[in-house]
């Protein structure tokens, strides 16, 4: 008998965004992270991260996400998404040093999506 409730899945999230004004996907490259259909280049200090979701597979590792919401200086809206722990994105050299200096802070209004 499982005593776990049912839980938002992060393809649900996903399928949310886009309504909230977080369509765009942040692709991170060398020279710094653009937001889907945009020719501008962000550095870290430029975003922040104004909500973390986290998802953890209850029997299966590969289950286990992050999305992070972003806003950028020039107000544009978006989500990253990615696996963490063994299934993280490390075909991605520039990933994990992007994303420890984005800035974090949260805002409300994002509670009832998972």
């Amino acid at each position: 008998m499982s005593t776990s409730k049912s839980m938002t899945t992060y393809s649900q999230v996903l399928n949310i965004l886009p309504g909230r004004g977080y369509g765009k996907e942040l692709n991170i490259e060398r020279a710094g992270a653009s937001f889907d259909d945009s020719d501008t280049i962000y550095k870290p200090e430029q975003l922040k991260i104004v909500k973390v979701y986290r998802f953890e597979g209850e029997s299966d590792p590969s289950d286990m996400a992050v999305i992070y919401l972003l806003h950028s200086d020039a107000d544009e809206k978006g989500f990253l998404l990615n696996a963490y722990g063994t299934y993280s994105d490390r075909d991605n050299p520039y990933y994990d040093e992007f994303i420890k200096r984005v800035p974090v802070e949260e805002i409300e209004g994002f509670e009832d999506l998972a």
